[in-house]
């Protein structure tokens, strides 16, 4: 079949829209400040066979699982074919672009006269999902059964029917059911949005136009990544990165990275690296292909929509049972420390080699905190978590980029302090750009933020794990290194303890904590900073007096 290029436009525009539809019914139904507020989740559409065609917004951590999890599920239920009405449930961190327990992924299969078409997925962060600890992640975890209920690729509907039995295992399994379950039936109820949208434009269009149109736009995906591809000079850049703590004190852990760049490929060979962790802080191969992929996408086509074709150039290659393709029964609740260093390693790699296209170092860490309690007025117990916001590199044109959220994140946003403050027993007291100096250069690295609040409840309880807070963002072409993540408990008395990687520090009411992101780094030789840039940025305390002399030979 021939097809004209404006159906074909309008074909794939349409699913792009309608992934964002998917995307704004998950935001506008679900119950968790962490999805509605911080948006800690993405959707997607794949065709009948798991290759992935449109993707809303959403967090960049999701990227590429959208494929790798259908592609399981299709496996997993290869002698018991799925039906119209099916809808699976799946957290498994090994396999199908899994991550840890707490991702839950929601994958439906649409259907058109009886032929199986697409499938909708979303997969999000749920606050709670049991285990031993308030928010199901721990930084001494040492096996998965520890972080919380385990959902291998079953059914959460059959034919239409919800599973009541599992509905149940759900509800007195999580510390705060009511959230949880209407953010399961928020993202049940985005699949059928976006499949109700999908046999629509198939009823407008044809299936042989709508799958035309599909493999159409993997094509161009295709080809507009090779050519960016080819830009990058060929050859071999290995470098080595490093994980700074288990959980337990050891450490830190080598991270090893071989990239070869040919005219048709961009290997990614993380051969050497240490192996799997006693703590959480493992990231499974089907995780670390995510993080090749978001890389990889983040060089060639950053701008453009994601779909399975913008990823056939980039090849992933890692033994097994390390610290970046770990195995069952490994601890993972912290994995996406892991799974953002394995980015930065890979920009940092290529960043001398083109640094017209990448910026320098960022934050590396997503700072995650989990506070919970019982809320001082409602008696409720709550759990809040939440990543950070903190200083980007800067780049070859401009200044970093202040108070952004993670390579890990994409369309993320920050908890308002009016929902805080409603929602969890805390009162938020500071939050601002910090001036703790880093990230010096002609183009001046991001600056990192405070966030700090005071306990309301009788007793909280604080878990946390920051790296970065010994190994500051990286300077480019003669930029300076940023600063560093860490935080701090302020007790009533006025004692300070200092933490970076930390589970359940009991708080009282009246104590205070502190977040610290780091800010970025800088690019270019410091000498080279217009006069200009230094008095605007000492005007808006970005910097003090003191370092703009010892660092700009500013008078």
């Amino acid at each position: 079949m021939s097809l004209d290029k404006f159906t074909s436009d309008i074909i794939q525009d349409s699913l792009i829209a309608i992934g964002e539809s998917m995307f704004e019914t998950i935001q506008r139904t679900s119950m968790s400040p962490i999805i509605y507020e911080a948006l800690d989740y993405a959707v997607g559409i794949t065709d009948g066979d798991g290759k992935l065609l449109a993707q809303g917004n959403g967090v960049i951590t999701f990227l590429a699982a959208m494929s790798l999890v259908v592609e399981e599920t299709l496996k997993q239920y290869k002698d018991a074919p799925l039906k119209e009405g099916d809808v699976i449930i799946a957290n498994t961190p090994y396999v199908g672009g899994g991550t840890h327990l707490s991702d839950i992924a929601i994958i439906t299969p649409i259907f058109y006269q009886g032929k199986r078409v697409a499938f909708t997925i979303n997969k999000s962060h749920w606050t709670d999902i049991g285990g031993t600890n308030p928010g199901s992640v721990s930084t001494v975890s040492t096996e998965i059964y520890q972080e919380g209920l385990h959902f291998p690729f079953v059914k959460i509907k059959d034919q239409g029917v919800l599973n009541e039995s599992l509905i149940k295992m759900l509800e007195v399994n999580v510390r705060l059911p009511k959230s949880t379950l209407s953010d399961l039936y928020s993202c049940i109820a985005a699949n059928n949005v976006g499949g109700d949208n999908i046999i629509k434009l198939i009823e407008k269009y044809g299936l042989e136009a709508y799958e035309k149109a599909a493999v159409e736009f993997m094509e161009y995906g295709e080809r507009i990544s090779l050519l960016e591809l080819q830009k990058i000079p060929n050859g071999i850049y290995k470098n080595t990165g490093w994980i700074e703590n288990d959980g337990f004190g050891n450490g830190p852990f080598p991270l090893k990275l071989k990239i070869e760049i040919t005219d048709t490929s961009m290997i990614c060979d993380f051969t050497g690296s240490h192996e799997q962790l006693k703590g959480p802080l493992n990231l499974s191969r089907t995780g670390l292909e995510t993080a090749v992929r978001a890389a990889f996408k983040s060089i060639t086509t950053p701008t453009l929509p994601a779909n399975n074709g913008s990823f056939s150039h980039v090849k992933l290659i890692c033994p097994d049972n390390t610290m970046v393709s770990a195995s069952a029964p490994a601890a993972t609740s912290v994995y996406y420390e892991i799974f953002l260093a394995a980015i930065d390693l890979l920009l940092k790699t290529l960043g001398p080699i083109v640094p017209d296209k990448l910026p320098a170092g960022h934050f590396r860490s997503v700072c995650v905190t989990y506070i919970s309690g019982f809320h001082p007025v409602t008696n409720e117990f709550y759990v809040q978590a939440e990543s950070l916001s903190g200083g980007w590199g800067a780049s070859a044109f401009n200044d970093g980029n202040k108070g952004q959220f993670s390579y890990a994140h994409g369309e993320s946003y920050n908890i308002p302090a009016e929902t805080r403050e409603r929602k969890y027993g805390i009162m938020v007291e500071e939050y601002t750009f910090h001036n703790e100096g880093g990230g010096y250069g002609e183009f001046q690295g991001g600056n990192g933020q405070y966030l700090t609040f005071r306990v309301l409840s009788d007793e909280a309880f604080l878990t946390g794990a920051f790296l970065g807070y010994s190994i500051p963002p990286w300077g480019l072409n003669g930029g300076k290194e940023g600063s560093y993540n860490y935080f701090t408990v302020i007790r009533t008395d006025g004692t300070i303890e200092d933490y970076n990687i930390v589970t359940n520090v009991k708080l009282n009411k009246g104590d205070k904590v502190k977040l610290v992101t780091a800010t970025g780094g800088g690019y270019g030789n410091p000498e080279n900073r217009p006069i200009q840039k230094i008095e605007k940025d000492l005007k808006n305390e970005y910097i003090t007096k003191e370092q703009a002399s010892e660092h700009y030979n500013y008078k």
